[in-house]
């Protein structure tokens, strides 16, 4: 089981690495990788497991967060109307994006960021995802509002990118014109 100590924190190299393509069909290694991340997010929101291992909750994890250099992601949340999306995910890409942006009003949180990032982080509001899932089928979402942060979030992990580059370092919460702006 993953806990927080298993997670890196930002500084370390890793998370600045671009991370390499999993081999498919995925190894047993690799699905193993992704079912425990998974199971992280699922036990992170759960108020006793949480309480009793010290899980920070959260939503997304990248696999270069518990330092293994791969283009592996989990996501579990679920979107304004209870859709739940539950997934890990090998080799994902943005194969498509809206050209409207959109921002968390309250800003964006990370497992491997202990401190508080005041600042909004423009996203595309709307993104079409492909994948291959645990299961080995090759998946495409078409997300947005929540999930499609979410996941826009988790990939740029793995491409050496904290949410924090986005930020307008002059004003950090300055408007970000046109966008939607998304309540959790």
């Amino acid at each position: 089981m993953i806990t927080m100590k298993d997670i890196v924190l930002e500084g370390h190299p890793v998370l600045r690495e671009v991370a390499k393509e999993v081999i498919l069909p995925a190894s047993e290694e690799d699905v193993a990788i992704a079912k425990k991340m998974l199971e992280y997010l699922i036990n992170s929101q759960d108020p006793e497991i949480s309480a009793q291992y010290g899980l920070r909750p959260g939503i997304g994890l990248a696999a270069p967060q518990i330092n293994v250099s791969k283009r592996i992601i989990a996501v579990h949340l679920t979107d304004d109307k209870g859709t739940l999306y539950s997934y890990g995910l090998f080799n994902p890409k943005i194969i498509s994006h809206s050209v409207e942006k959109a921002y968390l009003s309250s800003g964006e949180g990370c497992l491997s960021v202990d401190r508080p990032v005041p600042g909004y982080v423009p996203r595309y509001s709307r993104i079409t995802v492909t994948g291959t899932t645990i299961e080995g089928e090759n998946i495409k979402l078409r997300l947005k509002g929540l999930p499609a942060i979410c996941f826009q979030h988790e990939i740029d992990h793995i491409n050496g990118i904290m949410f924090y580059d986005h930020i307008n370092n002059e004003d950090p919460l300055a408007p970000i014109p046109g966008a939607i702006e998304i309540t959790k």
